[in-house]
């Protein structure tokens, strides 16, 4: 924690996919992937890289002569480099510009993302792979990625500073000792008796019900007895008044 940045001076493809850059254990297979890589940056690139912005997710059919037309509006363009596959000669839909001025770059970063060329929605950033020590691309399991709030760390985003890391309190050796396991497992025994002592007086209670019903029943049959029994000695006591 103490040489701890929130702005890191060297790719790390773990500390990529953390939210503050202190993980260690990758949490999905494109961190081992990128972990595993031994990726080679092109040393025929020419160019300055600090000057460099990177487009992506083009669509195949966009030219050269679009983006220059697309991105000038934002200041002088030096070279246009649109990458495209070796043998058909097709877009990869991504490429890279670099302009003249820095002033003219950081506009273009901060006004050209998610700009929509030829019914697609673009994403811009900086080039890092001849800025960014170790830097390994996303089709090997490298780049940066989303919103750190989401979870989501590797998937196309600009978020770049880690978040400050918790600092939790020191707890006391004894905090999660013999005592208090001994403690969770009289409380977990607690709550099972109370639930079987539940469960008994459930069942018990229904075994008596058939009692009381019967219970009910025989003393309505008594009290028909009664009265018939009182209505025959009132009958008796009239015929001897006659």
């Amino acid at each position: 924690m103490a040489d701890w940045a929130p702005i890191a001076k060297e790719y790390d493809p773990l500390k990529a996919g953390s939210i503050d850059g202190t993980d260690e254990e990758p949490h999905d297979r494109a961190i081992w992937r990128a972990m595993l890589a031994r990726y080679v940056p092109n040393k025929g690139v020419t160019g300055d890289p600090h000057l460099t912005l990177f487009v992506a997710r083009l669509n195949l059919q966009t030219t050269e002569e679009k983006l220059r037309e697309v991105f000038s509006r934002y200041g002088d363009i030096r070279k246009i480099r649109l990458v495209r596959d070796l043998v058909t000669g097709f877009s990869k839909g991504y490429a890279f510009i670099e302009y003249k001025e820095e002033r003219a770059l950081l506009k273009a970063h901060r006004d050209a993302n998610r700009l929509v060329i030829d019914q697609h929605e673009i994403f811009v950033d900086f080039e890092l792979e001849r800025t960014l020590k170790g830097w390994i691309p996303r089709r090997l399991g490298g780049g940066f990625g989303g919103k750190k709030e989401s979870g989501q760390l590797r998937f196309g985003g600009r978020d770049r500073p880690f978040r400050k890391p918790i600092n939790l309190p020191n707890m006391k050796n004894d905090f999660y000792g013999e005592g208090s396991s001994e403690k969770r497992n009289w409380s977990r025994e607690g709550t099972r008796d109370w639930r079987t002592r539940d469960r008994d007086h459930e069942r018990g209670r229904d075994k008596r019900w058939p009692e009381r019903e019967r219970s009910w029943a025989w003393g309505d049959s008594e009290r028909e007895r009664d009265s018939k029994e009182e209505r025959s000695r009132g009958r008796e006591r009239k015929d001897r008044d006659r």
